[in-house]
């Protein structure tokens, strides 16, 4: 039996429109899937869609779209303020995601800042699963994103992934987003020989099998246990090429869409990251 094939596609600018320009970008790329910011990244604002840009991007399903939250996002942040901002710009980007297709949502795990990771999580049962149940079935599933691994992150290897589906009750609408470069910056050896493959295991054994939706195709400018979240494009990093084929080969990743989130401020060095992605692609 063939295994589904993964879509390669980028997260893309949306000048000129969601649709118009994010489309426009990915067609010039290759990219037959895209990842969106439906807000600023480093800002709180919760700008309201534009009904036909969002009637573009429902009206193409044969290009399957994600959100990335903003990156002020801190689930585990101490600070109330912070804490009532992050929850109101996650369900702000779940209902932008549904009014656009999206089929998932990616939101960091944030940090405990200053307080206790016990303290942290508890904060996370008592906000987040609330949140969860909020999702109408066709609403995007929530996708965690495991972080680099420094300044008191909640999140890091996969397996930390396991107390996040304990305390979320392994919600329904719960999955995972896995980046290259954040994983070989925990310590997640993917150039090593079987690396790849023993980083998936052990992602599956944590949250158990179809949690894992998107990968956030990554290099990496940093060794592995770096700590450091610099990404690279496809093959010119320490992680190099052969890693993203074995992840292909995965059985829990065939089917999974591959976003890239490389460097490159004009089409030409996404447009090789994605063609080298397709060219390792079964």
């Amino acid at each position: 039996m063939t295994s589904p094939k993964s879509l390669i596609g980028a997260h893309v600018p949306v000048a000129g429109g969601l649709a118009t320009g994010g489309l426009k970008y990915a067609a010039e790329i290759g990219a037959e899937t895209i990842q969106v910011f439906v807000a600023n990244p480093r800002g709180w604002a919760m700008p309201e869609g534009k009904p036909a840009e969002d009637a573009k991007l429902l009206e193409r399903a044969d290009v399957p779209v994600y959100v990335h939250a903003p990156y002020l996002v801190n689930i585990g942040s101490p600070n109330p303020e912070t804490l009532t901002k992050s929850l109101a710009s996650i369900r702000h980007s779940l209902a932008r995601g549904r009014a656009i297709g999206a089929r998932g949502v990616v939101v960091h795990t944030g940090s405990s800042v200053s307080q206790t990771y016990d303290e942290a999580m508890a904060q996370v049962h008592e906000h987040v699963l609330p949140l969860l149940e909020e999702i109408p079935e066709d609403g995007p599933d929530l996708l965690l994103e495991p972080m680099a691994g420094q300044n008191n992150m909640l999140c890091a290897k996969v397996q930390e992934l396991g107390p996040f589906f304990d305390r979320l009750e392994h919600h329904p609408k719960l999955g995972v987003c896995f980046d290259t470069c954040h994983a070989y910056a925990a310590g997640h050896d993917l150039a090593a020989p079987g690396g790849a493959k023993a980083a998936i295991d052990a992602l599956v054994a944590t949250v158990g099998e179809g949690r894992l939706k998107l990968v956030h195709a990554n290099d990496s400018k940093d060794p592995c246990a770096s700590g450091r979240d610099r990404h690279e494009n496809i093959g010119a990093g320490h992680i190099g090429e052969s890693p993203f084929a074995d992840l292909f080969h995965h059985p829990a990743v065939a089917g999974i869409p591959f976003i890239i989130e490389t460097p490159g401020r004009a089409p030409e060095p996404h447009a090789k990251d994605i063609t080298t992605l397709k060219n390792l692609r079964p």
